[in-house]
């Protein structure tokens, strides 16, 4: 399973890079926002600074929803670096829009998705990647985990070549239980990440070995 980690922040961006395990980076509006990074051409300088620090796919969303427009803007983001995926919401010219530029050679990620009949029309329509929001899903008293491990069956049944991105993580054990599940990729800010280093017994064996080391 690959990691990505979602955020616009490249201090956390380099973090993660450094720790050696990174393969990508999933971004959205509200994430540049936050870290004040408004207008087109700001954006695109930013996408530029993270392929430049990330070698792998970079997803950079669509803010528009019709489907002229996406395209239009789908492929000036596109046109900022060959590791950019265009990342397109799940609505119905969202879905045109994918067919269109995987016809023209253009890898999207289809995001915002929450359910098993999502995930098909996004892989028939050519997307590279399907963004299931588990975390959001389990705020609804659903299972998001569970939607991961139908989606994963379904397309290995189906022979989709669609890669499997879980997004919404919110913990350490989410990344664990969608690797189980059969995820492709996770993406989910650093924290949980750096989350999964941790363990009290790790903590306890290496206090003992200092301990003992001393008395050599």
């Amino acid at each position: 399973m690959k990691f990505f980690i979602d955020t616009a922040n490249l201090a956390q961006i380099k973090e993660a890079h450094d720790l050696g395990i990174l393969d990508g980076v999933t971004t959205n509006p509200s994430l540049m926002a936050k870290e004040g990074i408004k207008g087109e051409e700001a954006i695109i300088n930013h996408y530029k600074t993270i392929c430049e620090i990330v070698d792998g796919d970079i997803s950079a969303e669509v803010l528009s929803t019709e489907f002229n427009a996406i395209i239009a803007e789908g492929q000036k983001l596109a046109a900022i670096h060959p590791n950019i995926v265009v990342k397109v919401p799940m609505i119905k010219d969202g879905v045109k829009a994918i067919k269109w530029f995987t016809d023209n050679g253009i890898r999207t990620n289809c995001t915002l998705v929450f359910s098993a009949g999502q995930a098909i029309l996004a892989a028939k329509a050519g997307a590279a990647m399907v963004s299931p929001f588990i975390g959001r899903i389990d705020d609804s008293n659903w299972d998001g985990v569970e939607l991961i491990a139908q989606i994963a069956n379904i397309f290995s049944i189906q022979g989709y070549k669609t890669e499997i991105l879980a997004a919404s993580i919110r913990s350490s054990l989410h990344i664990v239980k969608c690797a189980e599940a059969g995820a492709d990729i996770c993406t989910c800010p650093l924290d949980p990440i750096l989350g999964m280093l941790k363990h009290p017994l790790t903590d306890i064996g290496l206090a003992k070995f200092l301990e003992d080391a001393k008395k050599m």
